[in-house]
């Protein structure tokens, strides 16, 4: 029983590192930048926000991830064949392989979602430009008065 106990331990660790793997910070926030992103320069223009929009950023880009299914399969089939003895344990093993699986799939798609806003802004020649970026401290509204910031393809709107 011992020996078993220490198999699940080893394996929820695996688990556990494999998902903090799967944890994506968010990029694109008008308050974020990367080392890459310093002492460039960028085009600056002027405008006032028209719309604001709720959106969900997805991290994974629409790919699909797979650390969450292994870590969550690997887990859960631990778990599972510790129940039982013989083929009950092989049968509870395969059962809780397939549940880990499922569950650490959708625990790793929920953590690579995040809020975002698309920011419609009417630019001061009459343009009108939308940016999606991630929902900083300082959120945007209809009327005010920003800057939009791009520079080699990455636009950004900030106060």
């Amino acid at each position: 029983m011992e020996r078993s106990m220490i198999t699940a331990a080893a394996a929820a660790l695996a688990c556990t590192v494999a998902l903090s793997a799967c944890a994506t910070t968010p990029v694109g926030s008008p308050d974020m930048y990367s080392g890459f992103d310093t002492q460039r320069e960028a085009s600056v223009r002027m405008g006032t926000v028209e719309s604001v929009r709720p959106v969900t950023i997805d991290g994974s880009n629409g790919q699909p991830g797979v650390f969450g299914a292994i870590g969550g399969g690997l887990l859960g089939a631990v778990a599972g064949s510790a129940i039982g003895h013989g083929r009950g344990s092989l049968f509870s093993g395969i059962l809780g392989g397939v549940a880990g699986a499922v569950a650490g799939d959708q625990v790793q798609t929920h953590l690579e979602r995040h809020p975002g806003e698309e920011i419609t802004v009417r630019v001061d020649d009459g343009a009108l430009r939308a940016v999606t970026q991630n929902v900083s401290e300082g959120r945007f509204y209809p009327g005010e008065r920003v800057r939009l910031l791009s520079e080699g393809g990455t636009t950004r709107v900030t106060y």
